[in-house]
């Protein structure tokens, strides 16, 4: 959640507020409210205080004065339990509104909407249709088999078979490989968690309409590793000489693509249920703009080494998450649309998340919010899709990149019979 004070205090806080498309009138009741809550709270405070005295001037007061005493004690109970309903609706008020309130952009966010991107660079060779579409090859190379999948499971749901499964665990070995060799522990989360921790992550209530939920047990199913992987030091003090403490998690994901009728329903781009490799960062908030950096470069080195043409945009204001305050998307060339799809994306949340859950550091003079940070190492699904297109063949064969030859034992996934 955000700051209250700097959102009281700073006009350039409130404006990166407003970027991403915050009401301003929404600001102006959190702040009122917020007033309000304190307000309430300091009287309920003293009352506390006032009904505690009384309390205790009971057990000291002689036969006779302990009646009127009692009375007394009496009253300030009533007043009191009035001023502790006002204040629980009071800080409910305020809860329901800050969570109305996102993370407010970094002044280097470009203005706008989705499409107000700026590209920050272009690798690689645009390549021209292939033979064959990623869906139809994946088809014919006995690779995914999503006609039977629709039948036991429905609509974007798929089987990955035969050479997708190895080629799976081929980028999953080599992404854990790089990411441990830059100070990574690999984790396999929980991918079941309660609502709190939904919210505490920054993905509700925004993103509640995307989420499975388990109906009668309060869990939900996480649509990527990072909701579990925040929560790893939720009210814990972390030693500041230690940071960053970087963690790669593999989990498999769930979506329901609530919005998306329509869009990419062939093959495995767009699926409900697909694999991946998530980074996420707890950092020194000194240095967390680097740490991002770090997290692009890291993506892109395993973009590039997979052969895939790609271009970095930095995603425009309106187009941020609730938790993000700056965003980079790797996007990569697909031949058969002649357009650029995202494959990766990595954000800094800086101390949004850190402050529901209570990550805090701490060194021999200071204390204060962690800053988290995440993105995708590998979304398993999509850089399949990126691989039998730009990686085909005339023959419609799939050259396997160098990097994942000696996982899987092969140069080469023959073409179709």
């Amino acid at each position: 959640m955000i700051d209250l004070r700097r959102l009281r205090n700073e006009p350039s806080y409130r404006a990166g507020a407003i970027k991403k498309g915050t009401d301003s009138d929404v600001i102006e009741r959190l702040l009122e409210a917020d007033i309000a809550s304190r307000s309430v709270t300091h009287e309920a405070d003293e009352a506390r205080a006032a009904h505690n005295a009384a309390s205790k001037e009971i057990g000291r007061a002689t036969l006779d004065e302990r009646p009127e005493k009692i009375n007394h004690a009496g009253t300030l109970k009533i007043s009191l339990e009035k001023l502790e309903n006002a204040e629980t609706l009071a800080k409910q008020l305020v809860e329901e509104l800050i969570l109305q309130v996102p993370n407010p952009a970094h002044e280097s966010v470009p203005e706008g909407g989705e499409e107000k991107f700026i590209v920050i660079k272009e690798v690689g060779e645009r390549t021209e249709p292939r033979k064959y579409d990623h869906a139809d090859l994946g088809e014919l190379l006995g690779m995914v088999d999503s006609e039977r999948a629709v039948k036991n499971s429905g609509s974007r749901f798929a089987y990955l078979m035969g050479p997708a499964v190895r080629l799976e665990f081929a980028l999953i070995q080599y992404v854990f490989d790089l990411l441990e060799m830059n100070n990574f522990i690999p984790v396999v989360p929980p991918v079941l968690v309660r609502e709190e921790m939904m919210i505490d992550a920054g993905f509700f209530p925004t993103d509640r309409n995307q989420v499975y939920e388990i109906a009668g047990d309060d869990l939900f199913l996480t649509g990527t590793a990072e909701v579990a992987l925040a929560g790893l030091h939720r009210g814990e003090r972390l030693d500041r000489a230690k940071l960053p403490i970087r963690y790669a998690g593999f989990s498999s994901c769930f979506r329901r693509e609530a919005g998306t009728y329509g869009k990419d329903t062939r093959g495995i781009f767009r699926v409900h249920q697909f694999d991946k490799v998530e980074m996420f960062s707890f950092c020194d908030p000194d240095s967390s703009w680097e740490e991002l950096e770090k997290l692009r470069d890291l993506q892109e080195q395993i973009v590039s080494s997979l052969n895939l043409p790609y271009r970095v945009i930095a995603v425009a204001a309106g187009d941020l998450g609730a938790a993000a305050a700056k965003k980079y998307d790797l996007e990569v060339w697909l031949p058969s649309e002649s357009a650029y799809r995202e494959v990766t994306s990595c954000s800094n949340y800086t101390d949004y998340s850190a402050r529901r859950m209570s990550s805090r550091y701490k060194d021999d003079s200071s204390s204060g919010l962690v800053h988290t940070l995440n993105g995708t190492a590998c979304a398993i699904s999509r850089t399949l899709v990126f691989l039998m297109e730009n990686c085909q063949m005339e023959d419609g064969s799939i050259a396997v990149p160098k990097v994942l030859q000696k996982y899987l034992g092969y140069e080469r996934i023959d073409g179709p019979k």
